[in-house]
């Protein structure tokens, strides 16, 4: 009898895989750098997470500005899934972002120059490398995958 009740209780309907919505609260207009300041809720159920390229496509379109003005980051999932909160910036000019914007970010997005890799780390690779062969030394160097 109970196991009948619990089964009839169970009425949610499913929702669609790739549905999800942005809301933004504490926006801020900061005119000293050039640029809008929020806190980035995004509710996505049924999916593990929302890519920060999506979510700088989707802010574009909700504020009207470039998405390579958009900087998403600091996102954080809510236990149990289902939400994330994180923060955005939109800049008024690609040059402002440049400036004032950290450079590990602009390298995330795209838009910047990596470090080269230090003389240590050179070092451990080619001795990674003597210790293998094959197809496992391309693996140890660390190749790009063609």
């Amino acid at each position: 009898f109970w196991l009948k009740t619990l089964k009839s209780r169970n009425t949610s309907t499913p929702v669609k895989a790739m549905e999800w919505t942005i809301r933004t609260k504490k926006f801020i207009t900061n005119p000293l750098l050039g640029r809008k300041q929020m806190i980035v809720d995004v509710i996505h159920p049924n999916m593990a997470a929302v890519k920060k390229d999506d979510l700088r496509v989707k802010l574009a379109q909700q504020y009207k500005a470039s998405s390579d003005r958009i900087i998403v980051f600091g996102m954080k999932h809510s236990f149990g899934g289902g939400r994330s909160s994180g923060f955005a910036l939109i800049y008024d000019s690609v040059e402002g972002r440049n400036k004032f914007e950290p450079k590990h970010r602009l390298v995330r997005i795209g838009h910047g120059k990596e470090k080269p890799s230090t003389r240590r780390a050179k070092k451990d690779t080619k001795n990674k490398c003597k210790k293998v062969r094959g197809k496992d030394k391309t693996k140890a160097k660390g190749a790009p995958k063609k």
